[in-house]
This record gives structure tokens, sequence and C-alpha cells, in this order.
């Protein structure tokens, strides 16, 4: 096990932390939880999260990366591209060209990289209709994690979060088990003990009319004004700054 002394966190609203309430305003979510640990091992263990919500993977290599660059920690996760696949015409090969170049630029700095796979969205209205396009970028992850030796987070293969339970109602956003979940799955890949990362849900029987009832509740409670931000341009991170934009020590 590597020691880490200090970690970046990149990305959107998954690595932010939407839906899992935190403190003073801010949602809490896995990669907090990771450095919550981490700083267990180190008392000079310093932390940022640049993450903000509805960021587009242009905008992450953009602004994000180079600050990462030049915070240099130990420790770097990235996670960008989910928001850019859900538009259409995105081109998971030309993704995975920008994704890994500023994973070489990472790397360049000596810093450990986490990659990650989404979750498979077969369960998910709408979006299993795009379950190619996903797994096409999230097969080049897999080789662009392999490429420059990174510790890979396969989101894919967690069935604990196939389980709704896992996930907020607008069926976009972990909740507070889900992001628990990801962090203990982190934190296996980092080699750092922690409790198991496995999720066994409880049976639960679900009638199929109550299903239909629940899909049609969310398409005109989120799907429809997701769809109608997309068309006017406008982002839910728009205004939004970084949760912990500086690499500082961790507080809670």
């Amino acid at each position: 096990m590597r020691h880490y002394g200090s970690f970046v966190a990149l990305g959107d609203s998954f690595t932010e932390g939407l839906n899992d309430p935190g403190s003073n305003g801010h949602f809490r979510g896995w990669a907090d939880r990771v450095a919550e640990r981490l700083a267990l091992d180190d008392s000079s263990f310093r932390y940022a999260n640049l993450a903000v919500r509805g960021r587009l993977l242009d905008q992450i290599v953009a602004d994000q990366v180079p600050q990462a660059v030049e915070m240099s920690p130990d420790l770097v996760s990235l996670c960008a591209g989910g928001n850019d696949l859900l538009r259409p015409g995105s081109d998971p090969d030309v993704m995975a060209k920008k994704l890994s170049g500023a994973v070489r630029a990472l790397r360049a700095t000596g810093a450990d990289v986490l990659l990650f796979t989404g979750v498979d969205p077969r369960d998910t209205p709408l979006m299993r209709r795009l379950r190619g396009r996903f797994a096409i970028y999230y097969l080049h992850i897999r080789s662009i994690a392999d490429l420059y030796g990174c510790r890979l987070v396969d989101q894919w293969s967690m069935q604990g979060l196939r389980d709704w339970r896992a996930w907020s109602p607008d069926r976009l956003h972990m909740n507070a088990d889900g992001h628990r979940l990801v962090a203990a799955r982190v934190l296996d890949v980092l080699g750092v003990p922690f409790d198991e990362w496995h999720k066994v849900w409880p049976e639960r029987v679900v009638d199929p009319r109550a299903r239909r009832r629940e899909d049609a509740q969310w398409i005109r409670e989120y799907l429809v004004p997701w769809v109608s931000r997309r068309v006017r341009g406008v982002s839910s991170g728009d205004g939004v700054s970084p949760k912990r934009p500086e690499l500082s020590h961790w507080t809670v």
C-alpha cells in the first residue's frame, strides 16, 4: 500500500457528492469519505475537491486538470464524461482521446491516478438506449488505465449499485448509501483497510404497475426539467464553485 499524504478529486456531480448530505450546505460524497479515511493515517493529510456538478469533459480537462497538476498531489481521482454521453452526438472515441491526454499530464507529475467506469445504465428508463455508447467509453477508460498504470474503480461490476435504494429520486445521483459503497470500493482498490464494500440488499418485490407509475413520475419531475435545461443551455453547475478549491489539511 502506498502512503497518500495528499489527494485531489476532479470531476462533476458524482465527485462533488450529490446527493449525500454533508455539512455547511455542501454535499459529502465518496471523495470526502475517502479523504476522511486517508487522514486517519496521516495527521498532515491534505485534500482538495475541484469537482462541480454539470461539468463536461472539456471543462474538467481545461479547468480542473491544470490546477491538479500544479498542486502535485500524491493521488488524483478523475471521473469525467458522463454528462457528455447523455448529449446527442457525443463521440466516446473522441472523448477517450481527450481523457487520455489529461491522464498523461497527471501521471507525469508522479501522482497515482484513480479512474472510474460508470454504472451499467440498463436499468434506467431511456438511458438504456445509450448503453452501447457508455460501454464503448468505459472500455476506453479501462485501456487508458492499463496504458498509464492507473487504479481503476469498475462501477459497472458493482451489483450493489444496480439497486434503486443506492440512488436518490432523480436516478442520476447516488444517495448516502451509494456514495458509501463507492468510497469503500475506492479504498479497496487503493489497498486501504476498510469495511467490506459488497452490498446485498434485502429482497424487495415491486409491482409492475407501481414501477410504471414511478417511471412516469420520474419523467415528469426529473427528466423533462433536465432536457429543458439542456435546450436552454443551462447547467446545474452554473454559478457553483468547488467546495474545496485549495489543497489543505483535512477538516470535516
